[in-house]
């Protein structure tokens, strides 16, 4: 096992190296994270220009396909660069990754709408997320991997807690690049075709990321295999035939890239779509938020990795699960009391209950078949929580007052926003007061601690989890695997849960279940005890 755990004693970086090392390596990943993450802080202007339809709720859902389709490609771009990083080094794969990830966002920025060249559009732009998806694939291992494998085990937590930041610091920047033109740019500009500029950027971003990369010399560890003929000839079915590698891939699925994901994927995604969606708050007040939250919970991500370095890396991982179990619906359910007190209080003195014998929704559908099924439709696309109930005539109920449906081309959506005005809804953008502000800002700091409790020690803890020489392989398969379908698919899954219940709160009953699985694998498979290189694992 000696010669899979070739250590950084073959090159000890001194102070300079090691901070060229984070900030190239941390600067790449924001960037390239920047790259994926716009694409969904722009889902609505997206799905304007590139899924239009007349089903404003079918329109979002197929934009958070495109979405989730990136990231169901992250597998296979982990066993691809995966290979050529235990093969060919660390260093020149993710200077791929990161070339291929810059050219595949800045050409979503350029493809023509819908509008110009019809169903051509859809397509090549669910092409550039397969593309961006290969390219995450190989990121995040390559740069975890090459920080871990400069640093000194007792601070290795430490060290790779700045990676797992700059995966919020690309999101925040992406944030920041939108909310900038937002202000400088007129609204309807921006709208009709500005908004293709924060895509556009990504070549800037790709210069500065090749920049600062190409001055990083490779891995010591890998340079030290390299030298003894240590390196593996198929890293990828090395992965699977490596003596005790199955458990601990498994492990690494369930009981880490499982959970880690799905708290870090609703503290961001699920927080901004529910603010702007369901509860209405001003678009650029939400994104302002949601990026002050991030910023100020970076710290979380290097406090918990460090705190890894003294105490092990399992228990901020558990700790992290247990408490987002007893604390997740209750942050939200707190975001909405103090983001939209009105709404709230409306759904409960007139709380809106459809009636019919027909009741079926399909969001997937671009009309739906019945005079019930519209209405799901209609108040779905709202945002506006609603119950169902069997009955023979069509009817919708705010409270005490009735409304008959006697035909289903009378279901509209300026008819449906009428009555709900008149029963107390306002459908207008919201501003929170201050103290109302402060308090959701707390609240979503909550869900960035969370998400840095479980994310924190993960670069470390899956470096040490595999053998050197096929660590690359070995990490990022699961990893992606556990990120693209579990994480991926989450803002569709949720949307789609949320749509068929009318319960603008079911869909984190998706996250809930998940944790129960990751926390019962983590608890059983993870090492517990101090921090240990993988020589010193007697598996």
């Amino acid at each position: 096992m000696a010669s899979g755990a070739a250590t950084s004693a073959h090159h000890q970086p001194d102070a300079k190296e090691m901070r060229l090392v984070i900030a190239a390596s941390s600067a790449g990943t924001v960037f390239e994270w920047y790259d994926f993450f716009i694409y969904g802080t722009l889902a609505p202007l997206i799905a304007a220009a590139f899924f239009p339809s007349d089903n404003s709720t079918l329109s979002l859902l197929l934009t958070w396909a495109g979405f989730a389709i990136g990231f169901g490609f992250r597998p296979l771009g982990a066993i691809l660069f995966g290979f050529l990083g235990d093969r060919l080094g660390r260093k020149y794969t993710f200077l791929v990754t990161v070339t291929l990830m810059g050219i595949a966002t800045a050409g979503v920025g350029l493809i023509p709408s819908a509008e110009t060249i019809g169903l051509a559009a859809p397509l090549i732009v669910i092409l550039l997320r397969i593309l961006q998806g290969l390219a995450l694939g190989g990121e995040y291992g390559g740069a975890a991997i090459y920080v871990s494998e400069h640093s000194p085990p007792d601070r290795r937590g430490y060290f790779t807690g700045f990676i797992q930041a700059s995966v919020v610091g690309g999101f925040v920047l992406s944030l920041v690049v939108v909310l900038a033109c937002r202000f400088l740019i007129p609204a309807d500009i921006f709208e009709s075709w500005a908004w293709r500029l924060p895509f556009l950027l990504s070549i800037v971003l790709l210069a500065i990321s090749l920049w600062m990369r190409m001055r990083l010399s490779e891995s010591p560890v890998f340079k030290a295999m390299k030298e003894e003929g240590a390196t593996s000839s198929n890293p990828f079915v090395e992965s699977f035939t490596y003596p005790g590698n199955k458990k601990r891939i498994f492990i690494a699925l369930f009981g880490v890239a499982c959970g880690l994901t799905i708290v870090f994927y609703t503290a961001l995604f699920s927080s901004l779509s529910f603010l702007k969606g369901p509860m209405r708050v001003e678009d650029t007040l939400a994104e302002l938020l949601i990026g002050l939250a991030c910023l100020m919970g970076l710290f979380f991500f290097v406090y918990f990795g460090s705190l890894s370095d003294r105490i092990g890396r399992k228990k901020p991982i558990v700790w992290g699960y247990i408490a987002s179990l007893l604390l997740l619906f209750p942050c939200f359910w707190g975001i909405a009391a103090l983001a939209n007190p009105q709404l709230s209080a409306a759904a409960e003195q007139a709380p809106v209950v459809i009636t019919g014998p027909d009741c079926e929704y399909d969001p997937f559908a671009e009309n739906q078949s019945t005079a019930c099924g519209k209405l799901m439709s209609e108040f779905s696309g709202l945002g506006i929580p609603y119950t169902v109930s069997s009955d023979e005539e069509v009817t919708v109920r705010f409270g005490a007052e009735v409304k008959r449906i006697s035909d289903s081309s009378s279901v509209d959506r300026a008819t449906v926003e009428t009555w709900l005005s008149q029963a107390g809804y306002d459908l207008s953008d919201q501003i929170p007061p201050a103290a109302n502000i402060v308090g959701i800002v707390a609240l979503l700091i909550v869900l960035s601690a969370l998400s840095g409790a479980t994310y924190g020690p993960v670069a470390s803890l899956l470096s040490e989890m595999f053998p050197a020489r096929i660590r690359y392989s070995s990490m990022s398969i699961p990893y992606h695997i556990g990120a693209g379908y579990f994480g991926g698919f989450l803002p569709l899954i949720s949307g789609y849960i949320v749509a068929r219940t009318g319960d603008i709160f079911a869909g984190l009953w998706y996250t809930w279940i998940l944790l129960i699985v990751a926390l019962a694998v983590a608890l059983w498979g993870l090492p517990s005890g101090p921090p240990r290189d993988f020589a010193d694992d007697p598996s």
